[in-house]
């Protein structure tokens, strides 16, 4: 098949599917949509205004809230965040397989995308899919082109595959641990509200709170100042039993007091126990539960790509090292199948390398036992002692040793315990 009859195949395809499930789904500009597409051309074209940040939001809320598919029980609403990786990945990379150059660009356009998406959704704090579904079906695509491309070549042997896929398998294991209860701080007065995802989405839709009457509060409902002498007059920060350090503070949105370490989450909406940073890959916070799953997650997929890079290479160019054949691989273009498992490999080593970097960054936290969350607020008041241009940072209030450090988060998660901070006051 040619490359004009591929991609004249990816438009038919696309345009009937998004045909069929706009007509299905009843999704119809009507007065509302064309309102606002109105506006925003008669903004741009006539009156010659610059476009509020808020008339793209309108347009994307009406998007996503007609946006759906039919299903046994009525029409089912989509994430839109879901959808752009499953049409625009495969298109991409198949683009980017024809030519050297078309390559060269793509592959450089897709983190630039990434990184513009992930700032656009960070600034506004709420949680999105796209980098979730993007991992996944990374994955899944990229296995398929192995199976598809690589292994029908004979180079590649019924154990490499099998070792490929338990690597394969395990990554969806520990990302699905890693999804699960961060370590969320539950409200002992509100047994019968559990932190469901419907919870989740209510918090996030009606957004972070003020604290009133409570001074030094940040927008994120903690404390800058644990001290004892900010507590708020009738409402101690400490209760009684706990110990009178002045680690514990007040979070007005979960209405609980936080123990030492953790803090609110303003993407989630709610308050996580020891919390690292929020993770757009898994679509949750990493702490204190989940975060031990969430560096087996990022060292299995190390491994696994790896693996599945070097037995790509050794398949496509036999004559070369796997480090020299990634660089030059002569003749690779000259066949779409080599040039389409050449991109994909490119497109797995940008991926490593972005993963790459996250893990050595948790492995240098986790050896000075601070959290990411510490490590920003150190930065921003210029507090610790910071090595390598900040690369690494150490705060000196929980680092106990390199050994002490590591077996304690070795143990994170094994010992539960309720700490009376947690009481509601």
């Amino acid at each position: 098949m040619g490359k004009r009859t591929t991609w004249l195949l990816v438009c038919v395809i696309a345009k009937t599917w998004m045909k069929g499930v706009i007509v299905l789904s009843g999704f119809s500009f009507n007065k509302h949509v064309r309102g606002v597409f109105s506006v925003l051309s008669r903004n741009r074209w006539i009156t010659c205004k610059s476009v509020q940040p808020e008339t793209y939001e309108r347009i994307m809320d009406t998007i996503s809230d007609r946006l759906r598919i039919p299903w046994l029980r009525g029409a089912r609403k989509v994430n839109i965040s879901l959808l752009p990786p499953l049409f625009l990945l495969p298109v991409f990379l198949r683009v980017a397989s024809w030519h050297f150059f078309l390559g060269v660009v793509v592959l450089t356009s897709l983190p630039v995308l990434a990184l513009w998406y992930y700032y656009l959704t960070h600034r506004r704090k709420e949680q999105t899919l796209f980098f979730l579904s993007l991992g996944l079906f990374s994955l899944g695509y990229m296995y398929y082109v192995f199976l598809q491309e690589v292994v029908p070549r004979g180079r590649v042997g019924p154990t490499q595959l099998a070792l490929l896929t338990c690597g394969l398998l395990l990554i969806l294991l520990a990302l699905w641990r890693a999804k699960k209860d961060p370590g969320y701080l539950r409200n002992p007065a509100n047994d019968d509200r559990s932190l469901s995802g419907s919870q989740t989405e209510y918090l996030n839709r009606t957004g972070p709170e003020k604290p009133k009457g409570f001074p030094g509060a940040d927008p994120a409902g903690g404390l800058n100042n644990r001290g004892p002498k900010d507590e708020p007059k009738g409402c101690p920060g400490t209760l009684a039993g706990s110990p009178a350090t002045g680690k514990e503070d007040w979070c007005a949105k979960c209405r609980l007091v936080r123990p030492a370490r953790a803090w609110h989450c303003r993407i989630c909406g709610v308050c996580v126990r020891r919390m690292d940073h929020h993770c757009v890959w898994i679509n949750s916070c990493v702490g204190e539960s989940n975060h031990q799953a969430f560096m087996l997650a990022l060292l299995v997929f190390l491994l696994t790509s790896v693996y599945g890079v070097t037995l790509t290479l050794d398949t496509i160019c036999t004559d070369r090292s796997v480090f020299t054949a990634l660089f030059y691989c002569p003749g690779v273009y000259a066949n779409y199948s080599s040039a389409l498992c050449f991109t994909c490999v490119w497109y797995s080593v940008i991926i490593m390398g972005g993963m790459a970097y996250i893990f050595l960054i948790q492995l240098i936290n986790i050896s000075y036992n601070v959290t990411e969350r510490e490590v920003q607020q150190a930065l921003r008041q210029k507090t610790g002692r910071r090595l390598l241009c900040g690369l690494i940072v150490d705060t000196g209030q929980y680092n106990r040793g390199f050994l002490r450090n590591w077996h304690q988060f070795s143990t994170l998660g094994t010992h539960p315990f309720h700490h009376p901070a947690e009481d509601i006051v």
